[in-house]
Order: C-alpha cells, then sequence, then structure tokens
C-alpha cells in the first residue's frame, strides 16, 4: 500500500547507548532522543521494534511501557513487547497512532473508547474504536485526514 507521504525505511539498530543492561531492555527516552535527532524538521518518525522499552515515571524509575513520544515533537516509538493475543498487530497500530497523536500536542484524553486514553499501566487497545470528536477535531486541524 503506498500511503502519500509515508516513507517507510529499512530497519536500523537500536543505539547500545539506550540499553538498559540491569532489566535487559532499552530507555524509550534515549531512543525518542535518537529518533528526534535524526528526523528533519517538519517530519515524524515513529520506530516500531519488538523488544522491551521503558521510561522513568512515577511508579518506577524503570517502567516497561508500550510506547513513547515527545508532546509535542517529531519523533516516537511503539514496542510490540507487552503486547499479547492475536490481535498484536491491532493493538500495535493503536499504541503507534496514540504516540503519533502525542507528536502533534494531543494530550491524553479521558474518553475510555479514544485512541489518545491514557493506559495507566495497563493494556486498554481493546476498548479503543477511534478518535474521540475532540481529539478528532484537534488533529483534522492539524492537517491530519480523518
Amino acid at each position: 500500500m503506498i500511503i502519500p507521504g509515508v516513507v517507510i525505511k529499512a530497519p536500523i539498530p537500536l543505539p547500545k547507548s539506550a540499553f538498559y543492561a540491569p532489566r535487559n531492555r532499552y530507555r524509550a527516552d534515549s531512543l525518542i532522543e535518537f529518533l528526534d535527532r535524526n528526523t528533519p524538521a517538519g517530519q515524524t518518525t515513529i520506530g516500531l521494534t519488538i523488544l522491551d522499552i521503558s521510561c522513568t515515571d512515577s511508579r518506577s524509575p524503570d517502567w516497561g511501557i508500550f510506547g513513547y513520544s515527545y508532546c509535542p515533537g517529531k519523533a516516537c516509538i511503539a514496542s510490540s513487547y507487552r503486547l499479547h493475543g492475536m490481535d498484536k498487530i491491532d493493538q500495535l497500530f493503536k499504541v503507534a497512532i496514540h504516540e503519533l497523536g502525542h507528536t502533534q500536542g494531543i494530550l491524553h484524553c479521558p474518553d475510555k473508547h479514544c485512541f489518545m486514553q491514557d493506559a495507566e499501566g495497563r493494556n486498554t487497545t481493546v476498548n479503543e474504536t477511534g478518535f474521540c470528536k475532540e481529539c478528532k477535531r484537534k488533529l483534522i486541524d492539524k492537517g491530519w485526514r480523518l
């Protein structure tokens, strides 16, 4: 499938500097910094991985996560590592679209069916059906065709 403006690049190795050996996973903040440095102005990069990623959170200095992004920003990452079940690709899509929403400056949404809801440490993708009216309007204002 060809989507105007979307370029799928060849896989690249994750930077060794992002690896957190005590937990055998990659620090998402370091991955985002790497992607951000390598993303030209006016573009957005999403990194997709099957490896475990984490960030510092109020609950833990090394909290395992599904995805991470700058809000707003030009880089984000989504991981399938913590996703389970027959619909992993659908779940990864929802995590990825959530993180891309953050790159556009969209914050977490209280609507439990919206892609932008806060997972609060759980996999809530089963409940997500799309963007709510408010989040959709914000993204359309940013130039998204929804």
